[in-house]
């Protein structure tokens, strides 16, 4: 099922987020794909207010994983960027964190696709300049 939304300010990109994450449940698992500079990092950020995080949220680009467990669920934030294979996954405990009771959001899963779940939820956040500097398209697809 795919569900297409658009934002025209970072602030309805992280409203959108928000609401997203007010429905998540223990064991999902979000992957998060667009461009630099698409908004990858105020989505997340407003996910993580979804499930009632107060901690300030940034992308774990150097450090791949930040465990934000303040919040109504816990939430593995993975950025695999700068990963060099899906191998390296497991040394920082990927399995276990997708296969928990937490959320799972990965910013450039497209990196990782060989080692994805089958059941997942991609969003896909791309920019279209033509209809505003600010505006994104969001693409919200389940896979069972």
């Amino acid at each position: 099922m795919e569900e297409v939304f658009e934002t025209h300010s970072a602030q309805e990109t992280a409203d959108f987020a928000r609401k997203l994450a007010k429905q998540a449940c223990p064991g999902e698992v979000y992957c998060l794909d667009g461009d630099l500079g698409t908004g990858k990092t105020v989505f997340a950020q407003g996910f993580g207010s979804g499930l009632s995080i107060t901690e300030p949220m940034a992308s774990p680009t150097f450090t791949i994983l930040k465990e934000y467990e303040g919040g109504r669920l816990p939430l593995y934030h993975f950025d695999v960027y700068r990963i060099g294979s899906s191998d390296e996954m497991e040394e920082i405990g990927f399995f276990e964190k997708v296969y928990g009771e937490g959320v799972t959001l990965i910013e450039w899963a497209s990196l990782i696709e060989d080692i994805l779940p089958d059941r997942l939820i991609r969003v896909a956040i791309s920019k279209d300049v033509e209809k505003g500097f600010d505006y994104r398209r969001i693409t919200v697809t389940r896979t069972e």
